[in-house]
């Protein structure tokens, strides 16, 4: 039984992030003439960085854990590399599929490469989560979102 290094460590970056969220939503406007200003989102969440943050540290410092065999470690760490991985190719994907070709794709990935699920499911999913991103942003909230060359 030992510690769990990896969510203590992860804590204490997020928390610091949080932090430095906080200190710079500080400095933004809380509220404007017409409702929550600029400051308003950004110091919200970084409350609650900071409260997710502390609950990881207080938990890893608190519970033992069994660590998983150093083989299993590997492929973990592979595992979420590679999806970390996808999310950049995705971003970097962005400016010239669009957003909607570079979620789709980035979430029938993470589905049938990571999750080992079929892949008309995944994509099922990503058409059905493009399809809300852009009702609720582009429809509800007038947010553009990056668009391909063609205009989609």
């Amino acid at each position: 039984m030992r510690r769990d290094k990896g969510n203590l460590t992860a804590g204490i970056v997020l928390a610091g992030f949080g932090l430095y969220v906080i200190s710079v939503a500080v400095r933004l406007p809380y509220v404007s003439d017409v409702g929550p200003g600029p400051g308003f989102f950004p110091l919200w969440l970084g409350i609650g960085l900071v409260l997710f943050a502390s609950t990881l540290i207080f938990t890893s410092i608190t519970s033992l854990r069994q660590g998983p065999k150093e083989t299993e470690a590997w492929r973990l760490m592979a595992r979420s590399l590679s999806g970390w991985l996808a999310l950049m190719i995705a971003i970097a994907l962005l400016g010239s599929i669009g957003f909607v070709a570079s979620f789709i794709i980035l979430t029938i990935f993470l589905t049938v490469a990571l999750e080992r699920r079929p892949a008309l499911l995944a994509l099922g999913v990503g058409v059905g989560l493009a399809v809300a991103f852009h009702v609720i942003f582009v429809v509800a909230l007038d947010v553009s979102l990056p668009k391909a060359v063609w205009g989609f």
